[in-house]
């Protein structure tokens, strides 16, 4: 055995060790069915009588000792004949005092039994008993323990100490203080040699020594950490059941029942709620492993979870009158109440400051877009204290704070959210919930802390984010090796300051608070409310805008319909004129007659022109997976004449995309910028005059074109973008927006082949009905581009992409 285990182990203990099975299986610990052991510490004794007739169903072994009446003579037989009529009655009306109504004790939350005392009459007088009663299913149980010497229990001389402890409890300020104060209390309540006070970290984490009061001599144990092992999942929901359980001998007999098993379930009496409870082998070796004879343990619970306990040890035997009990039970439910008055306070305290951090960022979002939550200074990442935030929003990803982590936007879909709107979900340990080890959780770019709030069941959620801290432990045994090999075999660790086991804990972020969560919870109901408000806002404003459209639609179509009838009335009026009086005018009237029928077919064509414009916001597109070079050759039978007077170059570097679109407006965008690239080529000896159809991937909307290979499908941040680029004479950038414009141009009309200012606009309302965008980049050619011409121009424009396009 190891030095530093064997200076732990006393010469009992390694007795004890070396007389039980040489194999240690801690799962077999962990399963263990410890309210069915079927047995109780033998310094008292049960016995189990049927609710309704008295009759006895169930006695510990050990009865004649304690009872003076053996196991067999009680068995089947009324329990009233060894406690008379008037005591059955009391014991009943005890238990049906802590019970609702006389209804078995519930199997969650805390157990309720009651204490009364009894007399038995016996060859050498009456003998006193403190009698511990609880209903269990139809059985009530009675569990009998001999009055302790010294005299009847006086509550005027015990209240006063109970009283000092619960004074100097309520006066503590916070949680650490409160267990300090417990501690002190309790040890000097009880008289036991160690008293700690012990938290867990969560339901079926760890625990943390947070509190301590020993006797000289003994080593100290605060702020040591305690594997989970050494309480296992089915100890703590019994915690959780009981208040206190106490173990008056580690070395005690334990005394079975009789029956072992029930008939009517084939199971040892369930003893969940008993004081008697023998203990489990694991634990018994457990204490004696640390030196301890006798212990006991107060439940603190907070909203009806075991939060921490209170844990006694003893150097030697000692057994706890039920008055001392009921004092530490009490003590317990006050403790508890006062950790979780101290908690609200606290979650009070941070509520508030969380409340007005809220009101300031809210109110910098009421006049701003969702984009604007996510810009510095919105205060959104501080109002959780957290390392950033993202909104994701459809395909849209915008962060605030530190840049996000790779792999947190896919986070929602990987933890299998139910996408309950508006509930929090939040996490301080994410890589333990995703089943991965730190080291994993770091290289796939996860956080340590997640917080979401979900905005809808469409997947739009906001979310913050928390980094990893790792925290610095001192365990009182390595907690991936709670076994050690000792004279007997392989056995529970020693633990203590002695053997310090120091770790780092990953994976684990700043925990997040519940006055964080009810923040973020009151954070959704505002952004809801003002997300509410400005899609009906939007909505409105859309439908007014889109019959404002409608009516411009129509009043264009029909004031340009019913215009050119006059026009061409006037123009033929000016024609017959010349023909008829043609010999009788002078030469300034003819000079104007030809005037007023030039203007006359220019209107007409204006009107033509804007006509076409008006058909484009009313007549429906019809969509299509299409082969783009298909739609361009189509162009160049109209635009390829152009092209060849004006001595233009049509390049085409790789074949282009299939795309989704109108094939005749299509058809119509390409041919309206090839002949803009004949028009405005560059002048006569400046090179070769070219023109380029393209396809090329640019960021998604809103950001900047970039370079890059030919068509496919999206790729999360880019899109295909065609664009059709020529090395004429450009347009200077303070005029691109101007020539999209309807009737706008960069020179006279009777210049650069004329025209009505309508083809550029035209373009941009085709690629608008398809959902798409429009720019200009000018010049569109690098200085020392060896490609002649002049600086050039490139018209971008995005369409939608078909399926089978997308990778």
């Amino acid at each position: 055995m190891p030095d530093d285990v064997q200076g732990w182990l006393t010469p009992r203990a390694v007795a004890a060790e070396a007389g039980v099975s040489q194999e240690f299986d801690l799962s077999q610990c962990v399963r263990e069915p410890i309210h069915l052991l079927g047995g109780v510490q033998s310094y008292g004794a049960l016995i189990a009588a049927r609710w309704d007739d008295a009759a006895v169903d169930t006695v510990s072994e050990n009865a004649a000792e304690v009872l003076g009446r053996a196991a067999g003579e009680l068995l089947g037989r009324p329990v009233t004949e060894l406690i008379g009529d008037e005591q059955w009655a009391q014991a009943r009306e005890s238990a049906e005092a802590v019970t609702d109504s006389g209804a078995a004790a519930p199997q969650e939350g805390p157990a309720s039994s009651g204490v009364l005392p009894l007399t038995l009459e016996g060859e050498g007088g009456p003998r006193l008993f403190d009698v511990t009663v609880h209903r269990n299913g139809d059985l009530l149980v009675l569990e009998f323990e001999p009055r302790a010497e010294g005299g009847p229990f006086v509550f005027q001389n015990f209240y006063p100490r109970v009283r000092r402890a619960l004074q100097k409890l309520q006066g503590a300020t916070d949680v650490t203080e409160c267990c300090a104060a417990a501690v002190r209390e309790i040890r000097t309540l009880t008289g036991y040699d160690r008293v700690v006070a012990y938290r867990f970290d969560g339901r079926d984490g760890p625990g943390q020594v947070i509190a301590e009061d020993r006797s000289e001599g003994r080593e100290p144990w605060l702020d040591l950490w305690f594997p989970a092992s050494d309480i296992p999942p089915q100890a703590r929901r019994l915690y959780a059941r009981n208040w206190i359980r106490v173990i008056g001998d580690v070395d005690d007999r334990t005394a079975g029942l009789v029956p072992e098993r029930r008939a009517d379930t084939g199971e040892p009496l369930d003893l969940s709620a008993s004081v008697l409870r023998t203990v489990s082998g694991y634990h018994l070796e457990y204490l004696r492993n640390i030196g301890v004879a006798s212990s006991m343990s107060v439940s603190l619970l907070h909203q009806g979870e075991l939060w921490g306990l209170i844990a006694c040890h003893g150097d030697e035997p000692r057994r706890l009158s039920p008055e001392v009990r009921a004092a530490c039970e009490f003590f317990g439910i006050a403790l508890s109440l006062q950790l979780a008055a101290v908690a609200g306070r606290e979650e009070a305290d941070e509520l508030a400051r969380s409340r007005r951090a809220l009101a300031s960022v809210l109110a910098r979002l009421t006049s701003g877009a969702p984009d604007d939550w996510m810009r510095p200074g919105s205060g959104l990442v501080e109002l959780l204290d957290a390392d950033g935030a993202v909104l994701l929003r459809g395909t849209e990803t915008l962060t605030a704070g530190a840049p996000l982590p790779e792999a947190l936007p896919g986070l929602p879909a990987r933890l299998a959210q139910d996408g309950s709107v508006g509930g929090v979900w939040s996490s301080d340990r994410l890589p333990e919930v995703l089943g991965l080890e730190p080291e994993e959780a770091e290289a796939e770019g996860i956080p340590a802390g997640l917080l979401l709030l979900p905005f809808n069941r469409d997947g739009d959620l906001l979310a913050w984010w928390r980094r990893e801290q790792p925290a610095p432990r001192e365990w009182a045994a390595d907690p991936s090796r709670p076994v050690r090999t000792g004279p007997g075999g392989e056995r529970l660790t020693p633990r203590g300051s002695a053997a310090v086991y120091r770790a780092t804990v990953r994976g684990r972020s700043a925990p997040w608070s519940p006055a964080q969560r009810a923040v973020a919870g009151e954070l959704w109901r505002e952004v809801s409310g003002l997300l509410t408000r400005q899609v009906v806002a939007l909505e409105a404003r859309n439908t007014e805008l889109a019959r404002t459209n409608e009516d411009l639609d129509s009043f264009a179509h029909a004031a340009a319909h019913d215009l050119k009838e006059p026009l061409r009335g006037i123009s033929n009026a000016a024609a017959f004129i010349v023909e008829d009086a043609g010999t009788v005018l002078d030469a300034t009237s003819l000079r104007r007659l030809t005037t007023v029928r030039r203007l006359a077919e220019r209107m007409d064509g204006l009107l033509d022109s804007l006509l076409h414009f008006s058909r484009l916001g009313q007549v429906g597109l019809e969509r299509e997976a299409l082969s783009v070079d298909e739609v361009l050759d189509d162009a160049l039978v109209v635009a390829g004449g152009r092209l060849a007077e004006q001595g233009v170059t049509l390049v085409r570097p790789a074949a282009l995309p299939r795309l989704r679109a109108d094939r005749e407006r299509l058809r119509e965008v390409l041919e309206n910028l090839l002949v803009n690239a004949a028009k405005y080529a560059a002048d006569e000896g400046a090179g070769e005059r070219r023109v380029w159809v393209e396809a090329v991937r640019v960021a998604a909307p809103g950001r900047a074109p970039e370079e890059g290979g030919g068509g496919g499908g999206s790729d999360g941040g880019t899109v295909t973008a065609l664009v059709v680029r020529d090395n004429g004479i450009g347009i200077p950038p303070g005029q691109q927006e101007d020539v999209l414009q309807l009737f706008r141009r960069l020179h006279r009309r009777d210049e650069r082949g004329g025209g009505s200012g309508v083809g550029l606009a035209v373009v941009k309302r085709i690629v608008e009905r398809h959902g798409g965008r429009l720019w200009l980049e000018s010049p569109a050619v690098a200085p020392d581009a060896d490609c002649g011409g002049g600086p050039g121009t490139a018209v971008w424009f995005t369409l939608e992409e078909p399926p089978e396009a997308r990778p």
